[in-house]
């Protein structure tokens, strides 16, 4: 989901008739007592409270798995596709508890952190829930993150324990650790004891995948058996003592200054937030068969679609470990699949697919698209060529357990696309000025949001959480929005210079900062520039130092960027240029409106819209 980039502007807190909910007592009860989930608002500005006379659940995410295996035993709860692997959900519940126990082996303590890391495998959702019985923090760890990147998280989390799988397509997950902990090779053959220099903290790492040993790792299938009667009794012992307020779960958003920052989540928020999407898609009065092709490290696939399967039980199916078209295709025709996961990408990308002829999709009915702005004319294909009327629009943040807003079924499907939404219930909403005050209805401001399912924090970084989040806990999303008469949200662009590509959000600074420690670099400057696919993609201007120019080209510099960066962030444009060609201000700032103009002119750009441009537009 969205990971929403800090904000720095004066933060004068916005007023409220209602109490701020605090981490440590988040309310578990509506006072309003509606006969249908509502909203409440002043007319005159843009301010919206969710009301609903469903109150919030006060479990935990384990509580909350243990009570639909109850319900459900025998009912399929997830399907992998490439294994294959079929699990019920009480054979899933035995996974996990078994899983649960078997960490404790590695010396693991309650508030200990666990890195999750690799693509959609069912070793990835066990360990979803392992964590989450045990009273440790996942950290959901980037599949497609190299190894500065790896170590960087590892050491800003204090990771105990690190799972992943030894390798996927062109992601070699093995020699990425071997870069960031070479401490690896000294290791027996399935033996994952670690002392690392770089990263004091960590003790263990698992492999999954195969049960073939590696030099100074564990096999996950031997451990998942390594649990005793003491570990099954401290099991035991923490499902008496686990809050729900507790922190279970940390992702990761790209960060302003380089550094990515980690937010955390609790049960409570992660698992409410869940819950209430899938009634607001009708998943609590009848089945259906979720087709996931998102990936699970996303709030999109681990909590829209894995935790609120869980608290309905619904059918989850993975189409492959990774983003395939012709897999999604193939599970929704052999699976039966009634409702399809996606961002704007993944939908653009299955609509123009000649498959779309070859296989049969009509059991689907519904869906839920989010991650980036959604194009107006794909939503009216996916009803209209897909049969998807029963589909959801989402919007969110990491940062927000993720949803704030999300469309509601019992309106038109055709009205249901002109916006991300109304408001999710237990939460507020405002769009703000500059000074934290309301807009007058249907002015542009920044989002603001406020509810159980803000996060606790950045993980160790206070000074961002404060930027983040203020005094009286509302959360700014640096999107900038509009409130209609109606309550409905309107995204029609950003306050800062995030990119969003495809569902990855994408710092300029980041990038800038890598190329400046490219040697022949003298300056950089990153800009998002339309794409028809993805949204927006990445464009650099590079100025090469003088010894350098004419030998440098900007495929050099792209190979660079594979080398040194994860994939999606490396740029799809670079333009190498002189020093006067840069547009400057007055006082020698680069402005980076102008290059992004100019980039669209010069590349070509001029008549394809971004998604925000045409939200604007409209």
């Amino acid at each position: 989901m969205r990971s929403i980039l800090v904000s720095r502007r004066f933060a004068h807190v916005l007023t409220s008739t209602h109490a701020a909910p605090s981490t440590s007592n988040i309310p578990t009860t509506d006072s309003h007592h509606l006969t249908h989930p509502s909203v409440h608002r002043q007319h005159t500005n843009s301010y919206i409270h969710g009301t609903s006379n469903i109150p919030l659940r006060n479990e935990t995410l384990g509580q909350t798995l243990r009570n639909t295996t109850e319900r459900v035993p025998d009912k399929e709860f997830c399907v992998f596709s490439k294994y294959p692997i079929r699990k019920t959900y009480e054979e899933f519940y035995h996974d996990v508890r078994q899983m649960a126990a078997s960490l404790y082996t590695l010396g693991l303590e309650k508030g200990d952190r666990v890195g999750v890391w690799g693509p959609n495998y069912y070793e990835w959702v066990v360990l979803q829930y392992a964590c989450a019985f045990a009273g440790v923090i996942q950290v959901n760890v980037n599949p497609h993150y190299l190894h500065e990147e790896l170590r960087f998280v590892m050491r800003k989390t204090g990771m105990k324990v690190l799972f992943a799988p030894k390798r996927h397509k062109h992601s070699n997950y093995v020699h990425t650790m071997l870069e960031a902990m070479p401490e690896m090779r000294r290791g027996q053959p399935g033996v994952g004891h670690i002392k690392s220099h770089d990263i004091p903290e960590l003790r263990h790492i698992v492999l999954y995948g195969d049960d073939v040993p590696v030099h100074g790792a564990w096999v996950y299938s031997d451990l998942i058996h390594a649990a005793g009667s003491a570990e099954r009794a401290k099991l035991e012992d923490m499902d008496r003592k686990l809050r729900p307020d507790e922190p279970v779960n940390m992702q990761f958003t790209s960060g302003t200054t380089g550094h990515p920052k980690g937010a955390t989540l609790t049960h409570f928020g992660l698992n409410n937030n869940a819950y209430f999407a899938g009634i607001r898609l009708g998943w609590d009065r009848e089945d259906h068969r979720i087709c996931i092709p998102n990936p699970l490290y996303h709030c999109f696939g681990c909590a829209v679609g894995v935790i609120n399967a869980v608290n309905h039980g619904q059918t989850v199916v993975f189409p492959s470990k990774s983003y395939h078209v012709p897999d999604i295709f193939e599970a929704i025709q052999n699976e039966k699949c009634t409702t399809m996961f996606g961002t704007p990408t993944m939908f653009i990308d299955v609509l123009k697919s000649p498959l779309m002829k070859q296989f049969d999709i009509s059991s689907l009915r519904g869906g839920v698209i989010g991650g980036a702005p959604c194009p107006m004319a794909l939503c009216e294909k996916m009803v209209k060529e897909m049969r998807m009327t029963d589909f959801s629009v989402i919007y969110g943040s990491t940062e927000t357990s993720p949803l704030v807003t999300m469309s509601e079924l019992h309106v038109d499907p055709f009205e249901r696309i002109k916006s991300v939404g109304s408001v999710m219930p237990h939460q507020e909403l405002a769009i703000v000025d500059e000074f934290g005050v309301p807009v007058p209805t249907g002015a542009k401001g920044e989002l603001w949001s406020r509810g159980y399912s803000t996060m606790l924090g950045y993980w160790a970084d206070h000074d961002k959480t404060n930027l983040a989040i203020t005094r009286d806990r509302w959360y700014k999303s640096g999107d900038t929005a509009t409130m209609n008469e109606d309550g409905t949200i309107n995204i029609v662009g950003r306050t800062r210079d995030m990119i969003v590509k495809g569902g990855e959000n994408v710092y300029p600074t980041e990038i800038e900062q890598f190329l400046h420690k490219l040697d022949y670099v003298a300056d950089a400057h990153v800009v998002g520039v339309p794409d028809d696919r993805y949204g927006e993609n990445i464009c650099a201007w590079v100025r090469l130092r003088v010894e350098d120019e004419g030998k440098i080209t900007a495929e050099h510099i792209k190979k660079a960027c594979k080398r040194g960066m994860a994939h999606y962030k490396v740029p799809k444009y670079v333009l190498i240029k002189k020093e006067s060609e840069f547009p400057l201000t007055i006082s020698g700032k680069v402005k980076k409106f102008e290059i992004q103009k100019i980039s669209k002119e010069l590349l070509g750009l001029g008549t394809v819209k971004s998604h925000f441009t045409e939200a604007v537009d409209n």
